[in-house]
């Protein structure tokens, strides 16, 4: 039985990961700006970037092993030397790209952010929970 090939998001489900990254991002740059405020807009920026990294690198992990797998089990580096329609250049640049997808240590970058901002979250909560019962 061959092999089911993953289907990409949707486009919806593709806007809602990027504006979670862009959300993220945006909120922990806000925070330097919110010091001057009363501090529940400070947390509440930083919750809002903490939980959408969490989020957000969940999701480019699982797209970066996805395409990592597809790669392997396709032995599409190996395939490449012998199409018969790729020129010298087109040939080595797609040996490159499957290269460097295939072997790219940016998944261990999700995983530390993403590991990082779990550890993060859960000590806000922790601390904020201690704070409030005081």
């Amino acid at each position: 039985m061959p092999q089911q090939l993953p289907k990409p998001h949707s486009k919806l489900v593709r806007a809602l990961f990027f504006w979670t990254g862009i959300t993220a991002t945006f909120s922990y740059r806000v925070i330097i700006i919110l010091t001057n405020y009363p501090a529940i807009w400070l947390k509440l920026a930083w919750y809002v970037g903490t939980v959408g990294f969490v989020v957000y690198f969940i999701h480019r992990y699982q797209i970066s092993e996805r395409r990592a797998k597809l790669i392997h089990d396709h032995q599409l580096n190996s395939k490449v030397a012998a199409m018969p329609n790729l020129n010298e250049a087109d040939r080595a640049a797609m040996e490159y790209l499957f290269q460097t997808l295939e072997s790219s240590k940016e998944k261990w970058n999700y995983i530390f952010i993403f590991v990082m901002s779990g550890l993060a979250l859960v000590w806000g909560v922790v601390t904020d929970i201690a704070a409030w019962l005081k």
